[in-house]
């Protein structure tokens, strides 16, 4: 039986700031005076802001550096030039979970990805204000809680929730097909960590049946969108988007079916992205970084 190699440990610095000469030459000098392999690299200039973005990824091998010395080493640098930064580290995955309703979809592909590790992070738990997704999320041996949600105890289901988060320590929530809004005491106790999906009809074609409304205008393209979740409802930061070509020979079911399977790949696209730490998010949109 062939033996498996160790996963590669991997670090990644992500860097926003004013755009400055000299920015790139001094990343990468400081990362190669202390022995980095740098395995990725990608930048960004917003030219009407003037703000710049970048991404290293190395490899920790024969890096000098362990996370505290890291920061001390790295401050006077980032302070010359006005940094925002963080360093992520490949062994020390996020901790996810997901918070489902009765549409299953999302769901399914998700819990196959991560039970494949096709994936980074840990999934660690889903909620649900129903009964449906239990035994496809134990049969792929996760956690579920379901915890109902009335009108008239919203704020004490919220609270319920909140709990069982902070419980398994959770670093990313995502809404896969969660038909609940979210208040905004609970989005403000997760700032850009909270990733939804819905169709791209908004706002031409809302409420609960879109899709029926959509045939019957003849819409030519659906789609879906993931974004990170803010106080305004469907207004945060896009992450990943995409579109299918339909026409007057799709019915609604064919619509409906078609625009699952995108939201299916738009929103794993974004988990994954913000599982890497490939995503920084400014002025309310986002640096998808390569």
């Amino acid at each position: 039986m062939a033996s498996s190699t160790p996963p590669r440990r991997t670090a990644s610095l992500l860097i926003d700031c004013p755009d400055a000469k000299g920015l790139v030459a001094s990343v990468s000098g400081f990362l190669y005076q202390h022995g980095a392999n740098i395995l990725h690299s990608d930048q960004h200039r917003d030219d009407e802001q003037g703000l710049f973005f970048m991404r290293n990824e190395w490899d920790l091998a024969d890096f000098a550096l362990d996370e505290p010395a890291f920061a001390a080493a790295f401050t006077p640098l980032a302070a010359r030039f006005g940094m925002n930064w963080r360093v992520e580290y490949s062994s020390n995955p996020l901790r996810v979970a997901i918070l489902v309703s009765k549409q299953l979809h999302c769901l399914s592909d998700l819990l196959e990805r991560f039970s494949t590790h096709d994936l980074p992070g840990e999934l660690r738990l889903v909620l649900s204000n129903h009964d449906d997704a239990g035994p496809l999320t134990r049969f792929h041996g996760v956690r579920f809680e379901r915890i109902p949600v009335t009108p008239a105890d919203k704020a004490g289901a919220e609270r319920s929730q909140i709990g069982i988060l902070l419980e398994e320590g959770v670093d990313l929530i995502v809404l896969a097909r969660y038909m609940q809004v979210l208040s905004g005491d609970f989005v403000a106790r997760f700032p850009g960590r909270i990733i939804n999906v819905h169709h791209s009809f908004l706002p031409a074609f809302s409420g609960a049946r879109p899709y029926h409304a959509a045939h019957q205008r003849g819409v030519k393209l659906i789609g879906a969108t993931s974004h990170y979740v803010t106080e305004v409802l469907d207004d945060g930061p896009i992450i990943e988007q995409d579109v299918v070509r339909v026409s007057h020979r799709d019915s609604v079911a064919g619509m409906i079916r078609q625009g699952r399977d995108v939201e299916r790949v738009v929103l794993s696209r974004a988990v994954r992205w913000h599982l890497e730490h490939r995503i920084l998010a400014y002025s309310n949109k986002t640096v998808i970084f390569d």
